[in-house]
């Protein structure tokens, strides 16, 4: 079968899969909202392989959770100003049904004459212009509202995040646009050294063996946030994250990149 060429997550959140079936690994979500390209389809139309039109990442999803758009509506979805969920949780009523998102869900504006009666939805939370950028202490603000979210490989919610994860929905929310991993944010911004660092820049670390293997965010106070086990905040030093609970460095600092020029 052909598959359909543009689509839109309608669902709460949609995971993207490293394979087309159940089973195989989770690499990233889809949240309310974003839309995405369909690249291809599989050979029995069960599955298809999308690229997130935010930050090109590519995977895997259920035909069965895909909606599909036209062509011009992709377009005026890259080019039209949206709402951002900034609630932990709140309800959309779309079509009638209601549906529950999460902070980060990507919201048209209600008012915008260029989406059809349809896509008209009814928003019970707070939100924000995607497009705004906020200050410093506001993405901190921001930072501090996944605390204790369970750490989840590939997950973009306060339900389950990773390390990328985070800090990329972090920095989206309050108007910054980062890629989905850390391995492609590590080559973004400017790095600066320990000495230079400042609130909100991204502090990357490595394993034993020298590769970088983590990501988080720089706050006040020799601190850090960042998602290990959960949303969590630690002491932070030219060596390192250091575990309070295990009276050791838990992750070895990399190199720091600030993302926001101050």
């Amino acid at each position: 079968m052909k598959s359909p060429d543009y689509g839109i997550c309608r669902l709460s959140v949609v995971p993207i899969r490293a394979l087309g079936e159940d089973a195989a690994e989770l690499i990233s979500q889809l949240l309310f909202g974003e839309h995405y390209r369909v690249l291809e389809s599989s050979e029995d139309g069960k599955w298809i392989y999308i690229q997130n039109a935010f930050d090109d990442y590519e995977g895997w999803i259920d035909f069965k959770q895909h909606h599909s758009i036209s062509f011009e509506y992709f377009e005026q979805l890259d080019n039209t100003e949206y709402k951002i969920c900034i609630d932990h949780t709140a309800r959309i009523l779309y079509n009638k049904n209601v549906v529950h998102v999460t902070i980060g869900a990507i919201l048209p504006l209600l008012s915008n004459p260029l989406f059809v009666a349809e896509e008209k939805l009814a928003f019970t939370g707070e939100a924000k212009s995607l497009f705004q950028r906020w200050t410093i202490d506001q993405l901190i603000s921001i930072a501090k509202k996944y605390l204790n979210a369970p750490y989840l490989w590939g997950g973009k919610t306060p339900f389950g995040i990773d390390c990328s994860g985070f800090t990329q929905q972090v920095f989206r929310i309050s108007g910054y646009h980062l890629k989905r991993d850390s391995s492609q944010q590590i080559r973004q911004g400017k790095e600066v050294s320990y000495e230079e660092r400042a609130p909100g820049d991204l502090a990357f670390f490595k394993n034993d063996n020298g590769i970088m293997n983590h990501v988080g965010i720089v706050l006040p106070g020799d601190l850090i946030i960042h998602a290990s086990g959960c949303v969590r905040i630690d002491p932070f030093d030219a060596e390192g994250i250091f575990d309070e609970g295990l009276n050791k460095h838990s992750h070895k600092l990399f190199k720091i990149n600030r993302i926001v020029n101050t």
